[in-house]
């Protein structure tokens, strides 16, 4: 006769897993020692190692219930409906890996999708109350402290790169002010 924790431990499980099992009937209520504390045997041994079987190969334990509570049944028929259900799994996670393999791959592009455009960027600066001079600063003033950064803005903005160099040179020659 095992307890709780030895019979869960011979077949690697929590206690409180056991007693799950127990308490949905997966497991029998297994009889009670004389200080009342729950004594298993080898049927229910042998019973949690058949339950671990099909739920390391995948099986719902509603599946596992059917299969174990018709021993004349054959398991057959509700592995190969879970394996039917693998495959569909595997494939949607396969297209996911493509869909995902696909955005790496044009990370540029993926990037710029971004509805920012140099166009609504001026509008909002003339909007705030930016004059061209103004905004001619805030270039200057850009560039000179992190011109990497003002790149990557710009770039942010779906400016061409001709017309980039253009803009970090007219913020080079920028007026001091």
């Amino acid at each position: 006769m095992m307890t709780v924790t030895q019979l869960a431990r011979q077949c690697g499980l929590s206690r409180s897993t056991l007693l799950y099992y127990e308490s949905i009937g997966l497991i029998a209520k297994p009889v009670r020692s004389g200080g009342n504390y729950r004594s298993y045997g080898l049927q229910d041994l042998r019973r949690l190692q058949q339950i671990c079987v099909y739920r390391n190969a995948g099986l719902a334990l509603a599946d596992i219930r059917a299969i174990l509570s018709r021993p004349e049944s054959d398991a057959s028929s509700v592995l190969q409906r879970r394996l039917v259900e693998l495959d569909a799994e595997i494939s949607q996670l396969r297209d996911h890996q493509r869909a995902i393999l696909k955005l790496l791959q044009n990370k540029k592009s993926f990037r710029r999708m971004n509805v920012v455009t140099k166009e609504k960027w001026v509008s909002i600066m003339k909007a705030s109350g930016f004059s061209e001079a103004d905004m001619h600063r805030w270039h200057a003033e850009f560039e000179k402290s992190a011109p990497t950064e003002h790149q990557e803005f710009l770039e942010f903005l779906h400016i061409p790169s001709a017309e980039i160099t253009k803009i970090r040179d007219w913020s080079r020659k920028a007026p001091q002010v």
